[in-house]
């Protein structure tokens, strides 16, 4: 095994050196076709996520190797190669082995723990398969890094560690002012792109209680079928899909946006946000509040339209308050009522300094402020926690109008839009800032424990394989010896019968065995020990075996196992 990886992350790169890095799919084809015309590559395989490039590769020569690689990372990632140079990093055999089953198990991850990485682990795969560039030590790596990543996240609390990157990404947009579930509860979302982040992020949103989700993707067919999953997802959650088009209008009408696609340009620019915070939307319905007060019914509209539980004349008076500073926000907590609340508040109507605002809520009583007290409840506790590290929000208090979550590499939206009052945006590199204090839990180290087994295992695994052609090779031989000594034994005793001679070759065929058990046995233990590769060499030598057999025995050992490895994968897929 000369496996060789080369590559760089969120841990070896800034942020803006892996945006301008990244790979698109077709990028990723051009590379992997690349990188097995180079000479020093028999296999290729490259992993490329938000936050990582990594280029796999089985190699002749080390440091010959090490250079086409970088070559060809920084050829087909535009950057120069003098300028990707010191962000790159080489692991080499078992390191290399580790370094991947770490990053199968999210230790590696920008958020530790993290499932997602599985998946595109698999997808690295896929297209090794599918391009053949992946052959047997590849098949068999990757192969093994989902079977361990798979064992950590059920036999350990890893999950317990971290979150996925949507969840996280969230949690920052949250601020930390509340659990995400509330922070999400009744919120309009618009989700750019259909992708697996896409739609992680769409059913995370789902999940967490948004009300409704938008999908838009420049494919419709994928978009509505991703709007056809969260329908059936049984969240209750309002799902339809829009075209790309239709973006800015959607930006008008929702409170959250979440964006990860494939484009090599911005999805939404400065000016884009600017003019949806612009538009002044119509007032939206408040939520449902649960009490045993009995409704009556509002002179201007019928009584079906109100939620239960307010009386119409508050509701009223919010929406004159509303008018006068705000947007009432949808089917949730309305956040943003006043123009200008208190540094600790999210928008409390009673904290209204305009003299419409303290008047249209003169004489209400304490049963019709509920709304309010909630409100304060929340302004207290945020006033006792700082926001997180990494989010990009503003300082003076003004309320969220809208919160952008950027998960794309390249960067869907502009990072300057944070700027714009009303606006909070988190990205990869505010993500890659707060990642850095989250804590870490007791079952990383059982985590640790295991991918060093399995690094182990592997090794032994593929050292021993390494020395199986040369052991077959060599019991090859010893059957066309046998074969030969019995004609030649026919020749000299043409009268024995043909029980006899089925004796006779049996016999020596047993002696031949137990001749060659104990040597095939006890080099294939020493193989699969560390250094033991120089034993399929010296078996070799001493048998006066013949290289192209020990060779053709190792192609048609490699042909096969890709033929079940792809069996496993359709497999796989049609389930």
């Amino acid at each position: 095994m000369s496996l060789l990886v080369v590559g760089l992350s969120h841990r070896s790169a800034p942020v803006s050196v892996l945006e301008r890095a990244s790979l698109s799919a077709d990028a990723k084809v051009k590379l992997l076709h690349d990188t097995l015309a180079a000479e020093p590559a028999a296999e290729a395989a490259v992993l490329a996520t938000c936050n990582r490039i990594e280029l796999y590769a089985d190699v002749d020569k080390f440091h010959a190797g090490v250079a086409e690689l970088s070559t060809l990372l920084a050829q087909h990632s535009g950057v120069a190669l003098e300028e990707l140079t010191p962000y790159l990093y080489v692991h080499y055999e078992d390191r290399a082995v580790h370094h991947l089953f770490s990053v199968a198990c999210g230790l590696d991850s920008m958020v530790v723990g993290e499932g997602q990485i599985l998946g595109q682990i698999k997808d690295t795969l896929a297209l090794g398969q599918e391009l053949h560039t992946a052959g047997r030590l590849l098949n068999d790596l990757f192969q093994q890094a989902l079977r361990v990543g798979k064992r950590a996240h059920s036999e350990t609390g890893i999950d317990r560690a971290g979150q996925s990157l949507v969840t996280f990404g969230l949690e920052q947009l949250a601020a930390g002012r509340e659990p995400v579930e509330s922070w999400a509860a009744g919120k309009r979302a618009l989700v750019i792109g259909a992708g697996s982040m896409s739609s992680l992020a769409a059913a995370t949103l789902a999940r967490v209680g948004a009300a409704e989700v938008v999908v838009a993707n420049r494919t419709a067919a994928r978009a509505d079928r991703l709007v056809e999953i969260l329908v059936a997802s049984g969240t209750g959650v309002a799902a339809r899909a829009v075209p790309m088009a239709a973006v800015a209008d959607e930006l008008t009408r929702v409170d959250v946006v979440v964006s990860c696609t494939g484009a090599t340009g911005l999805v939404l620019t400065g000016d884009d946000v600017a003019a949806a915070l612009a538009h002044t939307p119509a007032p939206r319905t408040l939520p449902a509040q649960a009490g045993p007060r009995a409704v009556a019914p509002a002179p201007a509209e019928p009584a079906a339209a109100l939620p239960a539980g307010l009386d119409p004349e508050v509701v009223a008076r919010l929406a004159a308050v509303a008018a006068a500073g705000g947007r009432l926000a949808d089917a949730g907590v309305a956040r943003t009522l006043t123009g200008a609340p208190g540094p600790d508040r999210d928008g409390c109507p009673a904290d209204a300094p305009a003299a419409a605002g303290r008047a249209a809520l003169t004489g209400v009583d304490a049963t019709d402020l509920e709304l309010h007290g909630t409100w304060a409840d929340q302004g207290e506790a945020a006033a006792q926690r700082q926001p997180r590290k990494g989010t990009r929000s503003h300082a003076d208090g003004t309320p969220v109008r809208l919160a952008l979550l950027d998960l794309a590499m390249p960067r869907d939206i502009d990072a300057a839009v944070h700027r714009i009052p009303g606006v909070r945006l988190v990205d990869i590199e505010s993500l890659a800032e707060a990642s850095a204090d989250a804590p870490m839990a007791a079952d990383v180290d059982a985590v640790r424990g295991i991918v060093a087994d399995e690094v182990a295992a592997f090794g032994a695994a593929q050292r021993a394989a390494h020395i199986t052609p040369t052991v077959v090779a060599l019991r090859a031989m010893a059957a066309e010896v046998v074969a030969m000594e019995v004609a030649r034994l026919d020749g000299r005793l043409p009268d024995l019968d043909d029980r006899q001679r089925a004796e006779v070759t049996q016999t020596v065929r047993r002696v031949v065995d137990k001749l060659l058990h104990a040597p095939t046995v006890r080099v294939k233990q020493l193989a699969s020990e560390p250094g033991g590769a120089g034993y399929a060499d010296a078996l070799r030598e001493l048998f006066d075996l013949d290289p192209l057999t020990v060779a053709s025995v190792s192609r048609a050992d490699g042909a096969d196992a890709a033929g079940q490895a792809n069996q496993t994968h359709d497999s796989g897929r049609a389930s």
